[in-house]
C-alpha cells in the first residue's frame, strides 16, 4: 500500500470543530461512543437469528424448505455482518474489549474470512485513503469492469452498466473461493498489493474450512437430499446474497457524485483527510428506519468514515452535526435517497465505459 500526503484546506477546521461538537454531545449525555443497550439488543437478536435459521435448515422436511431456510440463514448472516462484524472490526460494538474481540471472531466465522486480515486492510487502507488507487484496498480493476481511469478502456466496457449486476451476483463466490486464495500467490485484482503472513494464511484456511464444513458438509451428512441438491442451493443463495449485499455497499463509493483523488508526482493529495471522507462517499436514506435497523450504518457511510471510533447506533445523533458543520465550512455532505444512489451508481458505470473524463457531478441538496 502506498502512503499519501494530505493537504491543508477547509477540512482541517471542519474536522476540529466536528470532533469538538461530537465530544460535547457524548459528554453532555453521559454516553459512550461504543454500543449501548440498543446495540446489545441488536447483537443478541442477530446472533439468535443465525442460530435459529441454521437449526431450521438442518431440520428441513423437504428440499424446498431447505432452500428457503438456507436463504433466510444467508440473510441473517448479512445482518450480523452489517450490524455486528463491522463495528466489532473497529472495536466499538461493545465497550468490553474482550467481548468485542469475541464478537469479531464469531461474526467473521460466518463469512469464511480471516477477521484480522480483513480488519487490518479495512481500517488501515480503505478508511485512510478511500477511493485512492493503489492505496485503498477496496479499489479493484476486475476484468470486464472499469472503475478507475487508469484501467485500459475496452470496447465492451460501454455495456458494463448492463452486465455488471451479473458480476455482482458472483461477489461472494469470488470472495470465498478465489479472491483470498489467489492473493496468497500475489495475484489480485486490487490496486493495492497486500502481503499475507504464514500465520494469517493459516487463520484464513481455518476459517474457510470451518465455513464450508457447516455450510456444505454438515447439511450433506445430516439431510437426505443428496450432495448435488445441497450444493445447488448453496450456490443459488450465494448469488442472491451477493447481489443483496452489493446493492447497499458498493453504491456508497462508486457514484458519479464522489471523487477519486489522484496523487501528484510528489505523492500528495490536494485535499485534507476529513474533506476526502465527505467527497469520496455518499449517505443515502439517512431517515429510513428500515435502513437504520438493518444496515448497521452502511447507509450513513460518510458519517462512519468521519467517526470510525463510534458505534453505528449513534450515527442518527451525529448526522445533524455533520450536516450543519459541512455547510458552515463549505464542504458538500452528499445525502440522497436510496433510489438516487442506485441511479448514480449506474450513471458512474456508464460514464466509466466511455472515454469521458470522470468528473463528479455537482451536488445540491434539494
Amino acid at each position: 500500500m502506498k502512503s499519501r500526503i494530505f493537504s491543508s484546506d477547509n477540512g482541517i477546521d471542519f474536522y476540529a470543530e466536528l470532533r469538538s461538537r461530537a465530544d460535547q454531545y457524548f459528554q453532555n449525555n453521559g454516553i459512550s461512543r461504543t454500543g449501548n443497550g440498543l446495540m446489545k439488543f441488536k447483537i443478541t437478536f442477530c446472533l439468535l437469528l443465525v442460530i435459529a435459521t441454521y437449526s431450521l435448515l438442518l431440520m428441513s422436511p423437504s428440499i424446498g424448505y431447505f432452500a428457503l431456510f438456507y436463504l433466510f440463514f444467508g440473510i441473517s448472516v448479512l445482518l450480523v455482518f452489517f450490524n455486528v462484524a463491522h463495528d466489532a472490526a473497529h472495536g466499538v460494538a461493545v465497550k468490553n474489549k474482550r467481548v468485542n474481540k469475541i464478537l469479531f471472531l464469531i461474526s467473521f466465522q460466518f463469512l469464511g474470512q480471516n477477521p484480522f486480515l480483513w480488519g487490518k486492510n479495512h481500517t488501515e487502507s480503505h478508511h485512510m485513503y478511500p477511493n485512492v488507487e493503489e492505496s485503498d484496498v477496496d479499489v479493484l480493476n476486475v476484468f470486464g469492469m472499469r472503475v478507475t481511469e487508469s484501467a485500459e478502456l475496452k470496447w465492451f466496457h460501454r455495456y458494463q452498466f448492463l452486465y455488471v449486476p451479473l458480476y455482482y451476483m458472483f461477489y461472494s463466490i469470488n470472495w470465498l473461493f478465489f479472491r483470498n486464495i489467489l492473493s496468497l500467490f500475489n495475484y489480485t485484482a486490487r490496486t493495492v498489493s497486500t502481503k499475507i503472513s504464514l500465520k494469517e494464511t493459516a487463520w484464513l484456511l481455518f476459517f474457510k474450512a470451518s465455513f464450508f464444513f457447516y455450510m456444505l458438509i454438515l447439511p450433506i451428512l445430516i439431510l437426505p437430499f443428496g450432495w448435488s441438491s445441497i450444493l445447488l442451493v448453496f450456490l443459488g443463495c450465494q448469488l442472491i446474497v451477493s447481489l443483496a449485499v452489493l446493492s447497499v455497499l458498493i453504491i456508497s463509493h462508486l457514484s458519479d457524485y464522489v471523487e477519486h483523488p489522484t496523487p501528484d508526482e510528489t505523492n500528495s493529495l490536494n485535499l485534507s483527510w476529513a474533506k476526502m471522507q465527505l467527497t469520496t462517499c455518499i449517505d443515502y436514506g439517512v431517515d429510513s428506519r428500515f435502513f437504520r435497523w438493518t444496515l448497521g450504518g452502511f447507509n450513513t457511510h460518510a458519517v462512519h468514515h468521519l467517526f470510525p471510533d463510534v458505534c453505528h447506533v449513534h450515527h442518527r445523533a451525529l448526522i445533524p452535526i455533520v450536516r450543519e458543520l459541512a455547510e458552515k465550512h463549505g464542504i458538500p455532505y452528499i445525502e440522497i435517497s436510496y433510489a438516487e444512489a442506485v441511479r448514480s451508481h449506474f450513471r458512474f458505470l456508464k460514464k466509466m465505459g466511455t472515454s469521458t473524463p470522470n468528473i463528479p457531478i455537482a451536488y445540491s441538496k434539494s
